[in-house]
C-alpha cells in the first residue's frame, strides 16, 4: 500500500498546477485515453511473447493509467482512485456469490454461467432506472472492431435475437456474399457497406462455434506473417528480390512455406 500511496502523490505531484510538468498539466481524459488503450495491448503483447519481465513492466504503465484518470477526476470532483477501488472491490464480490456469500458452483464453465446472469441483472437493473438504456448499451464504440461486434451479437442474442445453429449462419454468409458481388459488378460499386456485413457475419460464425473472431483473426494475423518472412528468406537464399518475383514465383514459394510447417 505504501508504494501506491507513492505512486498517487508522483501523480499528484505531477498535476501540480504550480510545480507540476507541463506536458502532464495539458492532459485530459480525452488525450490520454489513446494511450491507455495502447498500454492495454502492450500487456497483452507482453503475456503473447511469455515475457514475464516485460508483463511486470507493462502492467505497471497500464496502472499508471488508471492513476492518471483517477487524478484527473480527483481535481474536477468527480471521483478518487479510492472510489475506484472501491467500486470494482464491491463488484468482484457481488459477481463471486459463491466465494463471498456461500452459494454454490459446480465448475468454471457455471461461473461463467452465472457470472454472465449476474452481468445481465446488473443492466436489467440499470434499464429500469434509466428508461433510455438499452439491450446494447455499454459496448464501447472504442474496442476494437471485431471484439464489439461479438459483444453486440452476444447482448442480442440473450434477448432472443440470434440463429438456433450455426446452419443459418452459414446462409447468411452466402447470402451476403452475394451482396457484395452484386455490389461489385455495377458501374461504380461502393463496396464498404456489403463488405462491413460480410465481416459482421463471419464474426457471428465464430460466435457460434465458440471461437473468439479477435484472437483468431490475430493468430491468423501471426500466421500470414510468419509464412511471408519464411518466404522473404527462402527468396533471399536464391539470390533474388522479392520485388522482382513474379506471382507465380511467390505463389510456389507459399506453397512450399505452408509444406514445410505441416511437415514439422
Amino acid at each position: 500500500m505504501d508504494e501506491i500511496r507513492r505512486l498517487l502523490e508522483i501523480m499528484r505531484r505531477l498535476r501540480d498546477p504550480k510545480d507540476g510538468c507541463p506536458w502532464d498539466l495539458e492532459q485530459d481524459f480525452a488525450s490520454i485515453a489513446p494511450y491507455t488503450i495502447e498500454e492495454a495491448y502492450e500487456v497483452a503483447e507482453a503475456i503473447n511473447k511469455e515475457d514475464i519481465t516485460a508483463l511486470r513492466g507493462e502492467l505497471g504503465d497500464l496502472l499508471l493509467q488508471v492513476v492518471y484518470h483517477s487524478q484527473i477526476a480527483d481535481e474536477l470532483d468527480h471521483f478518487t482512485f479510492a472510489d475506484v477501488v472501491s467500486g470494482i472491490a464491491e463488484k468482484m464480490v457481488r459477481r463471486h456469490p459463491h466465494v463471498f456469500a456461500g452459494a454454490k458452483v459446480g465448475d468454471a464453465k457455471s461461473q461463467t454461467k452465472t457470472w454472465e446472469s449476474l452481468k445481465e441483472s446488473e443492466r436489467i437493473e440499470k434499464r429500469r432506472d434509466d428508461t433510455d438504456a438499452g439491450v446494447l448499451d455499454g459496448v464501447a464504440i472504442t474496442l476494437p472492431a471485431l471484439l464489439r461486434a461479438e459483444k453486440l451479437q452476444k447482448r442480442a442474442a440473450r434477448v432472443g435475437f440470434d440463429w438456433p445453429d450455426d446452419r443459418g449462419v452459414f446462409d447468411k454468409i452466402s447470402e451476403e456474399t452475394a451482396e457484395l458481388k452484386a455490389e461489385l459488378a455495377k458501374e461504380v460499386p461502393q463496396p464498404q457497406e456489403e463488405v462491413g456485413d460480410l465481416l459482421f457475419v463471419c464474426v457471428n460464425l465464430a460466435r457460434h462455434l465458440g471461437v473468439g473472431a479477435e484472437t483468431a483473426l490475430r493468430f491468423a494475423n501471426a500466421k500470414f506473417e510468419r509464412r511471408f518472412r519464411r518466404m522473404e528468406t527462402l527468396i533471399d537464399a536464391a539470390g533474388e528480390t522479392i520485388e522482382e518475383a513474379t506471382l507465380d514465383r511467390l505463389e510456389t514459394l507459399w506453397k512450399q512455406v505452408k509444406t514445410e510447417e505441416k511437415g514439422n
